[in-house]
């Protein structure tokens, strides 16, 4: 100790830096029990046109996942089977005569503010995406024409192929450029496997549920975006 401080000073200095030690970990404390607080939603948008079949399963998985987290993270899974998603208007064009747009009532639940995540998933066709979850891709440019309304908002992607390496990993890379186009932070399943997305295998004996590698990878995701969505919230 320098000898031009004291007992006096020494004590005095080191009860300030407590003190302001203190003020900073019950701010940090407040601040944590403010994140608690919020709640958020991730939603998961299924591009299959098989209702409730292995890619709606294989989201369920996910999302089921991501609320796990805590009890402030909701879910809910949108499926776009059954509903008509008119691609061509994404280019401008007109709907056919009594033809039914659907988009509107699932763009309105995307743009709620308590959505922090959407994770979207999609068979693989021929290397592919669906072509239900093209259009539902190609119609959220009306998001980017509002000031990319789904800015810093997490994004995730689900593949479910009938082959083991179906082409998976092409389709994840897919969903992800549109999402990135949006401004979206896009996140890959989380440890251990610590991949580009959820990758599943619905030829395996079983179905899709008996594919337990694929399956790690659907919950890995749900709990990574649910995550990093808490994190940014």
């Amino acid at each position: 100790m320098p000898p031009e401080v004291n007992r006096r000073e020494f004590l005095g200095r080191a009860g300030t830096a407590a003190a302001a030690g203190a003020a900073v970990a019950a701010g940090s404390a407040q601040a944590a029990e403010g994140q608690e607080a919020k709640t958020i939603k991730i939603i998961g948008v299924c591009g299959s046109p098989r209702k409730g079949m292995s890619t709606a399963t294989a989201l369920g998985a996910c999302l089921e996942a991501a609320a796990e987290v805590g009890p402030n993270v909701e879910t809910e899974l949108v499926e776009l089977a059954e509903l008509s998603i008119p691609g061509q208007l994404a280019a401008g064009l007109e709907l056919k005569p009594g033809e039914k747009d659907d988009f509107p009532a699932v763009a309105a639940k995307l743009s709620d503010p308590k959505v922090a995540g959407i994770i979207v998933g999609s068979p693989v066709y021929f290397g592919c995406v669906s072509s239900l979850c093209k259009a539902f891709l190609d119609r959220c440019i009306v998001f980017r024409k509002n000031q990319l309304a789904l800015s810093g908002k997490v994004a995730g992607a689900l593949a479910v192929g009938g082959g083991r390496n179906g082409g998976q990993e092409l389709v994840l890379r897919q969903i992800h450029t549109a999402l990135m186009g949006q401004g979206m932070i896009v996140a890959g399943d989380g440890p251990p496997t610590a991949h580009w997305g959820a990758t599943l295998w619905s030829g395996h004996e079983g179905g899709v549920t008996a594919d337990e590698s694929g399956m790690a990878t659907a919950k890995n995701l749900g709990r990574h975006v649910a995550q990093l969505a808490l994190k940014l919230a």
